[in-house]
């Protein structure tokens, strides 16, 4: 066991033993180093001006990911390298980026510019030309309300070509036998039985600890716990990170289902899904920016029992099914029975989420999937409608419908499902004890993303337009962003995963 974190900085290894709990990145990065590049924002990992780069060994090479500082846990860097915008100029040479950024006048008051140059550092190392869809998805997770996007746009365009002649690539090689080194297989524990941060190495030290301190606060991506510690001001004594656990984060493809870790991140799972579906994948696109799935996890999506969680409606409407270990004893269950009640959920004391298990469409299946918010990218759910519907000579034989935002929980809808059993999708007058289904699944409530009977007729709509297309109305004609925009992005980056 070790009582140090150790992670790659400008070159040389930094090892400390005096790292709280819920110490985060940036603190560590303005507070503790005096680089004060990185800025504080909104700290909740929302405009983006904190960002920096982090980058971990894969496929032999260096791979830089976007995280926002502001609510990066400092524990969990252990084995990374950290680069900020301090980092990037090569003496008096500025960073390609950098020098992109001057020539186009991407930059105003400057504050947001230390973060939008960092998420642009990770889409130049990407290995590949960006086009405009690549570069504003890139930048979603960075607001600027100076200069514009225009010239910040032009910039990237201008740099990230896929030519990547930096210096670190050049000292990739270096860089990742030094993170390997550091990625060691012992078990990180820093504090005392009162209040630790610990990384355990193997699942079955997770759960071992986890039974010694079932009061630890489970941390994977840090995306939702991160606001704990910034905004509700929560003391989190006992923290316990996934993210160094081997096998974890693992994403297997086993025919007819995909085996997801728990600490697989979004940015991760993303092809994977979208390989099932086009929707699927569209809708993990605005889970958040380029930021958040970067660190946040399917597994800490579903654990965290949100009911305008993302993942879990689709999940739910695929069938899936959440695997939980306590001690040495594992069980299954399906997704659906997993939620009890709002912030309740069928997990035992000291028992924890170590994966799932997402079956892929029949040839007769078909899956369709809605999000609703009030910002197109990266804001939170107002509602969320998943429909997977088996069909056999244009007669649909089973349905699996499941909404997030109409209940304390995600939950399936399941007297409109039995009601949708023998409809055909072409004949819309088959459709109407469908509504009067949704009224009997759900009574939603009215907040401030939208009223209960906003969300009881949007569920209707969507549930129609489900039904319209899988009656064969064109994409064109029922979406913005048609599912042929979507499959051609998608299938573009899975070639690169």
């Amino acid at each position: 066991m070790r009582d140090t974190i150790r992670f790659l900085r400008a070159g040389k290894i930094v090892e400390l033993s005096d790292v709280g709990p819920t110490e985060t990145l940036l603190d560590y990065l303005r507070l503790r180093e005096g680089s004060c590049g990185t800025k504080e924002g909104c700290n909740e990992g929302d405009c983006g001006a904190c960002t920096v780069a982090v980058g971990a060994p894969h496929r032999g090479t260096i791979r830089y990911r976007p995280v926002n500082a502001c609510i990066q846990l400092l524990g969990m860097l252990d084995g990374k390298e950290i680069v900020t915008v301090e980092d990037l100029a090569d003496g008096d040479i500025l960073h390609p980026v950098q020098a992109a950024m001057v020539d186009h006048h991407g930059s105003q008051c400057g504050f947001c510019t230390p973060g939008i140059v960092m998420s642009l550092f990770t889409l130049y190392h990407a290995g590949k030309a960006a086009d405009r869809f690549a570069i504003n998805d890139c930048l979603a997770g960075n607001l600027c309300r100076c200069t514009g996007y225009r010239p910040i746009v032009d910039a990237a365009k201008s740099v990230c070509t896929g030519e990547v002649g930096d210096r670190f690539a050049r000292e990739a090689d270096a860089t990742v036998g030094i993170l390997q080194f550091l990625s060691d297989r012992q078990d990180i524990f820093i504090g005392n039985d009162k209040s630790f941060f610990a990384a355990p190495r193997t699942i079955d030290s997770l759960a071992d600890l986890y039974l010694r301190h079932p009061d630890a606060t489970l941390v994977a991506g840090a995306t939702d716990v991160g606001l704990w510690v910034t905004k509700q001001l929560r003391k989190l004594p006992k923290v316990i990170h996934l993210g160094r656990i081997l096998g974890m984060s693992q994403i297997e493809d086993i025919g007819d289902a995909i085996l997801i870790g728990a600490s697989a991140t979004f940015e991760d799972a993303m092809p994977h899904f979208s390989a099932i579906d086009p929707d699927f994948g569209e809708m993990m696109r605005r889970v958040g920016s380029k930021q958040v799935r970067a660190a946040g996890t399917v597994g800490g999506n579903v654990a965290n029992g949100s009911p305008i969680g993302d993942t879990p409606p689709v999940l739910i409407a695929l069938g899936s099914t959440v695997e939980l270990r306590k001690g040495n004893e594992s069980r299954a269950l399906p997704l659906e029975s997993f939620f009890i009640d709002y912030g309740k959920q069928d997990r035992e004391r000291g028992e924890f989420v170590a994966g799932l298990m997402v079956p892929k469409l029949a040839a007769n299946q078909h899956l369709r999937v809605y999000k609703i918010s009030k910002r197109f990218d990266q804001d939170i759910s107002a509602l969320l409608g998943a429909f997977r519907f088996t069909v056999e000579e244009g007669v649909i034989t089973e349905a699996r419908i499941a909404f997030g935002g109409m209940a304390g929980t995600p939950r399936r809808a399941y007297s409109t499902e039995e009601r949708l059993i023998g409809t055909e999708p072409s004949k819309t007058a088959s459709w109407g004890t469908a509504r009067e289904g949704l009224s009997i699944d759900f009574k939603p409530l009215s907040d401030m993303r939208a009223s209960d009977h906003y969300r009881l007729e949007t569920a209707w709509a969507l549930l129609a337009k489900a039904l319209v297309e899988l009656a064969g109305a064109p994409s064109e004609i029922t979406r913005v962003i048609g599912r042929r925009e979507a499959d051609a992005a998608f299938q573009t980056e899975a070639l690169h995963v």
